[in-house]
């Protein structure tokens, strides 16, 4: 059995009159995420993981930003479309732990439905996703609540490389 390791890490600014999605999932605040897509900076930090993992390249390379065609997408169509790239090769998920970074809002009441939504995306079994989330103590632009950032780490396997 092959197995590697990828790592992925986004972050957006809030902007006024936008939908906040996090994980495929709405969460109710006064702000969402810039971004040409749904702008879910959680999905961006798994695909990057996953791509990289695979040595796919990243997100950007994939879906990039001066391409009309992702403009406004929801986020889960383009980790279902990287699920897909890495299943043509070989691999499959063995694991996803990933930490959104937010002073607010407060995230633990979303995070089971962010792993329920993420495993059914991805087509694997929910204790295949971890998600935590934190804040910064106030520092930083996250702490400012100028943003959100997110981080993941995946490992995946094939039986063949």
């Amino acid at each position: 059995m092959v197995i590697r390791i990828g790592q992925g890490f986004d972050v957006h600014a809030f902007v006024a009159h936008r939908k906040l999605i996090l994980g495929g999932v709405k969460v109710p605040h006064d702000l969402g995420l810039a971004g040409h897509s749904d702008a879910d900076v959680l999905i961006h930090a798994i695909c990057d993981a996953l791509l990289g993992a695979a040595g796919l390249g990243d997100i950007g390379h994939h879906f990039p930003d001066s391409d009309s065609a992702y403009a406004g997408i929801d986020s889960t169509k383009l980790l279902a479309h990287v699920m897909g790239l890495l299943r043509e090769r070989g691999w499959e998920l063995s694991n996803l732990d990933a930490t959104i970074i937010a002073q607010q809002p407060k995230l633990a009441p979303y995070i089971g439905a962010m792993q329920q939504r993420l495993a059914e995306v991805m087509a694997v079994g929910g204790s295949q996703v971890n998600i935590k989330a934190t804040t910064t103590e106030h520092l930083g632009f996250c702490g400012r609540n100028e943003g959100i950032a997110a981080q993941a780490a995946v490992l995946i396997q094939a039986h063949s490389a």
